[in-house]
Formats: structure tokens, C-alpha cells, sequence
């Protein structure tokens, strides 16, 4: 036998899914591909969080064995937990995900466990900490920006820049004033929940990224940098998420 393996162990990363149909009718518990390619990349373990009708019960034991978190894109939020505006364009909302994602949001919040919320991640985020949302940006604003860059385009189309706030977490991650990213969205942040700050902006103006005051490690962004494996900002926001999980 070989001598045993040295090092840090690696961390183990929870990431949220959701419930979908497939072709026979059966329901079924999913994520995208892509976020566990992004884990494990950055050195984490990923571990698919399942959508059950307990699951909020059992998240205690569950946190005691991950190190850090992921909120996944996927469907719309309900619109009572803010107040949401309908809108037609409104889809794939889970009450079931919707509870389990802010039972477990409040958790890893209190906990202080390093978290990234991405796409619907970072509107779970926003809600969860009083905050609005647009629920369907191209009619409730006027903005010059097309955002729902889905589907019939590329995952990996880079939309417009983001610009950083000097001195955030995020600046920190990318070490640069502005970035590039792809846009899969009709909703987004709109009124910041209390305790969160607006760090990343579109050139329009809507939000694209917050932060937890205080936190060790508590980012949302609402591009999905999952779909951008071969960029270099994306693979850094992956890394340094993996590296304060594993401090």
C-alpha cells in the first residue's frame, strides 16, 4: 500500500437543486451540470441539497457536515414572501424549494458558513433579507439593457460588463473595476434588503451583486459565472469561494 494522501481535506459544498418534470411525468430533483463542474474545479466536493417535504426539518444535521453553500439558479420565487407585481412571465415557482431555500439561507446566514448565491440565488438572498425584486424587468423598467439572454442563446454569451465597488468583497475577488458576464434573467433585485449591500452594478443600473455586512464569506451574483468555465474572473470567484469554505 502507498502511503496515505497528505493535505488539507477537501470542503464539502452544498448546492441547492430543484424540482422538475421529466419525459414520463415523474418528478425528480435537479442541478445544473455545471455547478458541480464548478465545485469540484475549484477543489471543493459538491453535494446535491434534494427538495423533500421534511427537509427544513433536517437542516441542522445537514449544515453540521458542509462547509460552505451554493444557491442555484432555477424558477421564480413566490410572489407573496415580497410583494411581487404579477406578471405573466412569471414561471417554475416551488413552494417546496422556496422553503427550503430560505430555511436554509437563514441558517448559513446565522451560522456564518461561506455562501454564493447565484441567479435566483441572489434574489433568495435579497427576499430573505426584506428585500424587493422586479418580477419581470423589461415592463417594470425602462432600461436600455436585455437581460433574459435565454433561451436561444448561448449560456456562455457574454451580455454587458459589471461594474465592481471599490473596496467590496467582490473588487477584492476580481481585482478589477469592471467585468464581463453572461445575462439569463427576467427578474432582479430591486429595493435591497436591510443588512445587504449592492456592490456590482449593470451598466443600466440594476443590481448584479450583494454582499452580508459582516460576513465572512456571503456573495450573490446574478450572472451565472457556472456557464463561464474558461474564464478567468469566473474561475477566481469559484477558488475564493472554495478557499474560505476550507479556512
Amino acid at each position: 500500500m502507498g502511503a496515505p494522501m497528505q493535505g488539507k481535506k477537501k470542503p464539502l459544498i452544498g448546492i441547492t437543486s430543484g424540482i422538475t418534470t421529466n419525459s414520463q411525468g415523474s418528478l425528480i430533483n435537479q442541478v445544473g451540470q455545471a455547478y458541480v463542474q464548478a465545485v469540484e474545479s475549484a477543489g471543493g466536493i459538491p453535494w446535491v441539497i434534494p427538495v423533500y417535504k421534511n427537509a427544513s426539518n433536517n437542516l441542522d444535521s445537514l449544515l453540521s457536515h458542509l462547509d460552505g453553500v451554493l444557491f442555484s439558479g432555477g424558477g421564480d420565487i413566490e410572489l407573496k414572501r415580497f410583494n411581487g407585481r404579477p406578471h405573466p412571465r412569471v414561471y417554475g415557482i416551488s413552494p417546496e424549494r422556496d422553503s427550503l431555500e430560505f430555511s436554509l439561507m437563514g441558517k448559513v446566514i446565522e451560522a456564518d458558513l461561506p455562501m454564493l448565491a447565484i441567479c435566483r440565488g441572489i434574489q433568495v438572498l435579497n427576499v430573505a433579507f426584506g428585500g424587493d425584486l422586479y418580477t419581470h424587468i423589461q415592463d417594470q423598467l425602462s432600461f436600455l439593457l436585455k437581460h433574459d439572454w435565454f433561451p436561444g442563446h448561448p449560456r456562455d454569451k457574454f451580455a454587458h460588463t459589471v461594474s465592481i465597488k471599490c473596496g467590496s468583497l467582490l473588487d477584492k475577488i476580481f481585482e478589477a473595476d469592471e467585468i464581463k458576464v453572461n445575462s439569463l434573467h427576467h427578474q432582479g433585485v430591486s429595493r435591497v434588503g436591510d443588512g445587504l449591500e449592492a456592490t456590482a452594478f449593470a451598466p443600466d443600473g440594476l443590481v448584479e451583486g450583494l454582499e452580508v455586512q459582516g460576513a465572512r464569506f456571503a456573495v450573490g451574483v446574478q450572472w451565472h459565472p457556472e456557464c463561464l468555465p474558461t474564464d478567468p474572473q469566473a474561475k477566481k470567484l469559484f477558488r475564493l469561494f472554495i478557499a474560505a469554505c476550507s479556512s
